[in-house]
């Protein structure tokens, strides 16, 4: 089961997903940001797979720039490593698995931890 989040690109301090302010966000061309920070994507129609060791990151390509994205990850490093390029573009993170905004300078708050917790919780509703 991936970990989803989407990431923002705005002009705004979003504190909740609720206060977006649609008129602050910045439509940018995140394929081609990342494609400058991973070489190892992989390519298949509009979809993209970064592999890394122990994790991957997953998305679908945009026709024209856009203001947030959508991303599966799998495994803790994917989160880590778009942080760190997020706090080069200035862009948020939003945490669908918990419905908060990731505090980029202290992830560990409400990073993988809660997403495992949350995954458990599932499998065990679910009969897994």
């Amino acid at each position: 089961m991936s970990w989803d989040i989407v990431i923002f690109s705005s002009k705004q301090k979003i504190n909740a997903v609720e206060e977006v302010d649609e008129e602050l966000l910045v439509a940018i061309d995140f394929n081609i940001i990342l494609e400058k920070h991973f070489t190892n994507i992989i390519a298949s129609e509009n979809h993209r797979e970064i592999k890394g060791e122990g994790y991957a990151i997953n998305y679908f390509v945009d026709t024209e720039p856009v203001s947030n994205k959508v991303f599966s990850l799998y495994g803790e490093a994917a989160l880590f490593e778009l942080i760190r390029i997020a706090k080069i573009y200035n862009w948020q993170i939003f945490d669908m698995g918990n419905g908060e905004m990731l505090d980029l300078e202290h992830p560990e708050k409400n990073g993988h931890s809660n997403f495992q917790s949350y995954l458990q919780h599932v499998l065990k509703n679910t009969g897994n």
